[in-house]
C-alpha cells in the first residue's frame, strides 16, 4: 500500500533516536517500503537537507555520514509530488490556519488528502490533525 511519508520518520531512520514505540514504527515504515511507494510532498528533500546540515553543524553528525544516507534515500522507491507548490497558497495554507500546522506539515496533510492515501508520521501534532481531517495513519 502506498503512503505519504514524513520526514519525522526518516530522520528516526537516521538518528535511531526517540522512544521505543517511535523506533518500532519507523522500522515497521521502512521494511514495508519492499512493497510500496512513499510519496512526499515538494519540501521534504529542502527538510531533510536542514535537519542534516543543522546536525552537522551542531556536531552531531559528519558530512560522509550524511552523504551515504542521502544516498541511501535516492535509491529507495520515494516519489516527490509535483503539485505541492501549486497548493502552497490555497489548500496548504487553509490546512495549515484550520489545524494550527506549520505550512511543511500542512504540506504533507494536504497530499494524503488529496492522494487518498495514509499518512507515516511520528509528529504528534501532524497525527491529530490527519485525524480529526479523516486521514489514515499509515
Amino acid at each position: 500500500m502506498n503512503f505519504v511519508l514524513d520526514n519525522s520518520v526518516v530522520m528516526r531512520w537516521y538518528f535511531g533516536d526517540g522512544s521505543a514505540p517511535d523506533l518500532e514504527y519507523a522500522s515497521r515504515v521502512l521494511d514495508s517500503m519492499t512493497d510500496a511507494e512513499a510519496i512526499v510532498p515538494g519540501v521534504w528533500g529542502l527538510e531533510v537537507a536542514n535537519v542534516l546540515t543543522r546536525a552537522e553543524a551542531k556536531g552531531l553528525t559528519t558530512e560522509t555520514r550524511s552523504e551515504t544516507f542521502v544516498s541511501m534515500l535516492h535509491h529507495m522507491n520515494i516519489r516527490t509530488d509535483s503539485a505541492t507548490s501549486a497548493q502552497a497558497l490555497s489548500a496548504i495554507l487553509q490546512l495549515a490556519r484550520r489545524f494550527k500546522l506549520s505550512s511543511y506539515d500542512a504540506a504533507y496533510l494536504e497530499l494524503a488528502m488529496r492522494e487518498a492515501l495514509p499518512l507515516a508520521t511520528l509528529d504528534d501534532d501532524l497525527r491529530r490533525a490527519a485525524q480529526r481531517a479523516g486521514v489514515e495513519r499509515f
